[in-house]
């Protein structure tokens, strides 16, 4: 039977492509950890295989016969939230039940049984000594969405974990670990007191943090070619630095294109047919287009206020690249979602190309649907887009709506910018592409639109004929020189042009945000030539 790219749940590798899970962290680190009887964490952003991880460890751990080894999901719990008693009582059933299911025996269930009448403040504690005292082995508990407990529920659970840790191995177990999101010592509980916990305090026995990381480029290749080993499909081998810029390796991103291109691209279910750049491309674009779960889920988390400080400053390309406006336990909490990433000695910035899309056409969705302007209005014959046109329409609209539409968004401080992209997006809808780089301390949003010349709306093959327009936004604030500013945004427009190669056209933009000026000062263009290239200057 032919395997497939998996996008929901853990691994099955008799029916998914896997990459072994336990590959993925330092093996020999945990066993170590688990011998020296430690408790520790794994967290890592949602969907990026912990669960498929710890699994596999659980099992290995089962096969040496040394410990008996448990997984058990608290994700149940949520609900209950600070409803202390059910929320315990709850995560006792779960790992009741687990252990029922590893042992094939009622032990579990009947131990359960003597606990029940216990307080919730030592119902867990005295269940995992009794627990751990009747097994023939040491125990090995794997505790996985720890943090999607909440409030007194967590600090209870984290505190009854703690009060019997002396006790292992032979009346608590031997090791514990704590699977989510976040580190503990990132959580920052709100009791129903209205006291702050932090996760370290109520935790302290914590003696390791691991995180699970995304695929490495040579993994991706390896996941890819078992579907060649297997279906004779081949992949162009140009797709894979692309897969790479897209994802950069995160999971679900990489498995989800797979299954598109491979399946939900009927014609390539043909396996005769080579797998190309373009074909991932068109994967691409209808992930993002469908809005699937793992899409909505990070759409919604851009709302919460503590993402947005986080990533408000990002798309507006602020010029604090010390990140000195943000607090830190913000920065973390974006960064343990998987949004952002912070390498040595650069700005923070989207985790891959892919976020990097989504997000400003996310933010932008409900004004792209409310605006009148269709793709038709601004097409030439040969089906290139008139950009001059365009961008005069564009200001107008600017100059009549612009204090008004701006204020509608979440992200004020970003506006400008994400009006224009939203006014470019519903024009090439359906029949382009827009590429955008922005980034903290950038100074710029750098977008580039791609518009196949083709009369077939679905070809989007690369001996299509493509139109490439750069443009490159740039913000004047009132301590800026208007002429300094143009002409760094001219080196950094040819620059981009440079960079992108065979570019049509290039425009600079730039949103006058000094509100003395008239809009008959603000809004203006010219062309300007700057090392031989012509480049459009927009006031707006």
């Amino acid at each position: 039977m032919e395997r497939f790219f998996n996008t929901a749940g853990p691994q099955q590798p008799d029916i998914h492509y896997t990459i072994d899970p336990l590959s993925r962290f330092d093996l020999d680190d945990v066993l170590m950890l688990i011998r020296q009887r430690k408790y520790f964490v794994l967290h890592a952003p949602r969907q990026t295989g912990k669960t498929s991880c710890m699994l596999a460890l659980r099992d290995l751990l089962n096969k040496q016969d040394d410990y008996i080894a448990v997984y058990a999901n608290v994700e149940g719990g949520q609900g209950s939230r600070d409803k202390v008693e059910e929320v315990v009582g709850s995560t006792c059933d779960t790992i009741a039940e687990r252990f029922r299911m590893i042992l094939q025996s009622d032990l579990p269930l009947q131990v359960r049984e003597t606990t029940r009448s216990l307080k919730s403040d030592s119902m867990l504690t005295v269940f995992l000594q009794r627990l751990s005292q009747a097994l023939p082995k040491p125990l090995v508990l794997i505790i996985d969405e720890i943090d999607a407990l909440v409030g007194d529920s967590l600090v209870s659970v984290l505190r009854q974990i703690r009060t019997g840790y002396e006790s292992r191995p032979q009346a608590f177990p031997n090791s514990i670990i704590l699977c989510g999101v976040r580190d503990v010592r990132d959580y920052r509980i709100q009791t129903s007191g209205k006291d702050i916990v932090t996760g370290g305090s109520a935790f302290n026995i914590k003696s390791k943090s691991l995180r699970l990381g995304n695929f490495t480029p040579e993994e991706i290749h390896t996941l890819y070619m078992q579907h060649t080993e297997e279906t004779g499909q081949r992949f162009d081998e140009a797709c894979f630095p692309m897969l790479w810029l897209a994802t950069e390796g995160q999971p679900w991103l990489v498995n989800a294109v797979g299954y598109e291109v491979t399946w939900e691209l009927r014609e390539n279910r043909n396996r005769s047919v080579v797998i190309t750049p373009d074909m991932i491309e068109r994967a691409i674009e209808n992930i993002i287009y469908r809005r699937d779960t793992h899409i909505d889920i990070l759409i919604d988390k851009l709302r919460e206020p503590r993402v947005k400080r986080v990533i408000e400053p990002i798309l507006s390309n602020s010029e604090e690249p010390d990140e000195s406006k943000m607090s830190d336990d913000d920065i973390q909490y974006v960064k343990d979602m998987g949004l952002v990433v912070k390498e040595m000695g650069k700005p923070l910035r989207i985790s891959n190309a892919i976020y990097r899309e989504i997000i400003p056409r996310e933010l932008t969705a409900s004004t792209q649907q409310q605006l009148l302007q269709q793709p038709q209005w601004f097409q030439r014959e040969d089906g290139s887009i008139d950009v001059e046109k365009l961008l005069l329409a564009f200001q107008q609209f600017f100059r009549e709506n612009s204090d008004a539409w701006i204020g509608r968004f979440d992200y004020a401080e970003a506006g400008p910018q994400l009006l224009l992209q939203a006014f470019l997006q519903r024009i090439v809808n359906g029949g382009g592409y827009i590429d955008r780089e922005y980034g903290l301390g950038r100074k710029r949003t750098d977008l580039l639109i791609r518009k196949p010349l083709s009369k077939q709306p679905n070809d989007h093959f690369s001996s299509t004929p493509t139109q490439r327009i750069v443009l490159e936004l740039k913000i004047k604030r009132k301590k800026d020189g208007l002429d300094a500013l143009i002409e760094k945004g001219l080196e950094q427009t040819a620059e981009y042009m440079d960079t992108v190669g065979s570019v049509d056209e290039g425009h600079l933009i730039i949103f006058n945000r000094d509100g003395q000026l008239t809009w008959d000062e603000r809004i203006w263009h010219r062309p300007m030539t700057y090392q031989g290239r012509t480049i459009m200057v927009w006031g707006m």
